[in-house]
């Protein structure tokens, strides 16, 4: 179910030859029911010319393209993109055939998840009356001067680069949106506009004041969109989760212990931050992976938001097909209790992890490494399609279930948009699988790690395939490429790693030169996308990849000549210094 709307709207040309205002609205298309209703309202700039065809042209694009947008991005994100993407072109088309323009405002208010998000660009507006109380939620970009008050200051189509801005807010049942153009509220007050909001129905409403703002002498095109919230969706699980952060974080459980009905099987990990048990349904007897704070981070906002951060990610990815090498989340409770502590609920795979089987020191087959590869590249493909970074791609969060399926654990760091900003700004991962640009490195090779943080480069699709190559590295050899790397160490990428096959000669050619590509100190010779990484790996011996060169020594260490000239000298020095002394003259 979704928002229960009540949507109307008239457009007009008024006293114009032409009407150069549009409004479009679009409901979520089947199975996207969660993603809200998007409506648009534009007026076109008269004076550029093709004003009209740019109103329509952008409305009609931005309630469209919205819904290709990846669920997993926050509201103001994805109408961000989609909106600079129509300005862009928009801008594009208007520098080849200056100086006939099309230029447009554009106000978009979206709907979804108990809340609403208003994008503004221009002088048509977005009102809200909510218990007889009247609110402008825009604010018209225009010249503060009487006689000027019809220039705009900002516009879809002027520039390359649009300034959008944004505001978000809750709703409420009753609640009535009223999205104008200035030919309505240019020459309505407040109060005017009130009276013509008369009891009836959207349309009627939307009849009301585009009849007003005539009567009331606009010389301008007139339209009015209406939208009477009559009934909102079920909380989604992102009003669910805000709802959580007020639960308390449970005490250390033991073995035999219940929560919410279910019994503590086992306690599976603790890292000081989180702590994760195994739980039974005694029901069902069906066994899930709790997960929750330690007690000593529960007074924590940032690492509850963390927490909270993962489990809505978990949702937000159960509809794509990434979901079967990840591990689905439970909002509500299987068993039907109510939730009285804060934690997430996993399923329960059996199986290993890759760290597992390192630690467990089994011999490993290179054909079995690289088929679980490919699952893991398949996860991490849709992930980066839906704007999702893992950042902490390592053997202890791969785990090979006892059904054949390799799945991807612990999105607790990954970056989406939606993460809080502290963690954002957290210089995440395990340090021996992070790729060296997060550490300050280039690929001029310049030595040390950057002190700035402004110089290190943050996490992005390519740190999570470094990643996965440190980890296929170590899961044929039993060994990390660059060796262990502590936290603010100074570099250890001061040289290549060596090839996989000299340390496991069970390692064909054509993975090695694989494995060295992934894990290459310059950044422009690794893989690019997951779906790069995978094709090499399914292509295998048929269409192998040359044999990677070795970084020169001058790119390895740009001092190395200086250090070469300074050796000299100074074993010059000494044999000079052996002549003067020591041998006869």
């Amino acid at each position: 179910m979704n928002f229960d709307l009540d949507i109307g709207f008239v457009t007009r040309a008024g006293r114009k030859a032409t009407n150069e205002d549009y409004c479009a609205a679009q409901v979520p298309p089947p199975g996207q029911t969660g993603r809200g209703v998007v409506l648009a309202i534009a007026d076109g700039v008269s004076t550029g010319g093709k004003g009209r065809e740019a109103a329509q042209l952008t409305a009609t694009s931005v309630v469209r393209d919205f819904f290709g947008t990846p669920e997993t991005w926050d509201a103001t994100v994805a109408l961000d993109r989609v909106i600079a993407a129509q300005n862009s072109w928009l801008s594009s088309i208007n520098r080849r055939r200056h100086p006939v323009l099309g230029l447009t405002t554009l106000t978009v208010l979206l709907l979804r998840d108990q809340s609403y998000v208003v994008a503004h660009v221009g002088d048509t507006r977005c009102n809200l009356w909510r218990d007889g109380e009247w609110r402008v939620l825009t604010q018209d970009h225009v010249v503060a001067h009487p006689d000027f008050q019809h220039q705009l200051l900002r516009s879809m189509g002027a520039e390359d680069h649009v300034v959008v801005d944004y505001l978000q807010g809750d709703v409420c049942v009753g609640d009535v949106f009223v999205l104008t153009s200035d030919g309505v509220h240019g020459s309505l007050s407040p109060a005017a506009t009130r009276a013509a909001l008369t009891e009836g129905d959207a349309r009627t409403m939307a009849t009301a004041l585009v009849d007003a703002a005539l009567a009331a002498g606009s010389n301008d095109n007139v339209t009015a969109m209406v939208v009477r919230v009559q009934g909102l969706p079920p909380p989604s699980t992102t009003d669910a989760q805000r709802r959580s952060q007020a639960l308390p974080v449970p005490p250390a459980l033991k073995v035999g212990e219940r929560l919410d009905g279910w019994v503590v099987t086992s306690k599976v990990a603790d890292n000081g931050i989180n702590l994760l048990y195994q739980v039974r349904d005694p029901v069902s007897q069906r066994l899930y992976a709790l997960k929750t704070l330690h007690p000593a981070r529960a007074h924590d906002p940032d690492e509850r938001a963390m927490l909270l951060h993962e489990a809505w990610l978990s949702q937000r990815m159960q509809r794509t097909r990434a979901m079967r090498h990840l591990v689905t989340t439970h909002d509500p409770l299987p068993n039907g209790e109510q939730q009285t502590a804060f934690y997430v609920l996993f399923d329960w795979h059996s199986g290993k992890t890759w760290q597992q089987m390192l630690d467990a020191r089994q011999p490993l087959a290179p054909t079995d490494v690289v088929g679980w590869a490919l699952q893991v590249l398949q996860a991490l493909g849709q992930l980066h399609r839906q704007g999702i970074i893992h950042r902490d791609i390592k053997p202890a969060n791969l785990h090979l279930g006892e059904d054949g399926v390799v799945r991807v654990l612990d999105l607790g760091v990954a970056l989406s948009g939606r993460e809080p900003e502290s963690m954002r700004r957290l210089h995440a991962g395990t340090p021996s699988y992070v790729n060296p640009e997060q550490w300050g490195y280039r690929a001029s090779g310049v030595a040390g790690i950057a002190t700035d943080a402004a110089e290190r480069e943050l996490a992005n699709a390519q740190s999570d395939l470094f990643a996965l190559g440190v980890t296929l590295y170590q899961m044929v050899t039993g060994r990390l490429p660059y060796g262990e790397v502590l936290l603010h160490q100074v570099g250890r990428y001061h040289s290549d790693p060596k090839p996989p096959h000299r340390l496991n000669p069970q390692v064909p050619m054509w993975l090695n030169h694989a494995i060295l590509k992934a894990v290459a100190r310059d950044q422009r010779l690794r893989y690019e996308t997951a779906e790069e990484f995978a094709l090499v790996l399914e292509r295998g011996a048929s269409r192998p990849l040359t044999a990677p060169t070795g970084s020169p020594l001058l790119q390895r260490d740009p001092t190395a000549l200086w250090k070469i000239l300074l050796a000299t000298s100074v074993l010059f020095n000494l044999l000079l210094v052996v002549w003067l002394l020591f041998l006869p003259r």
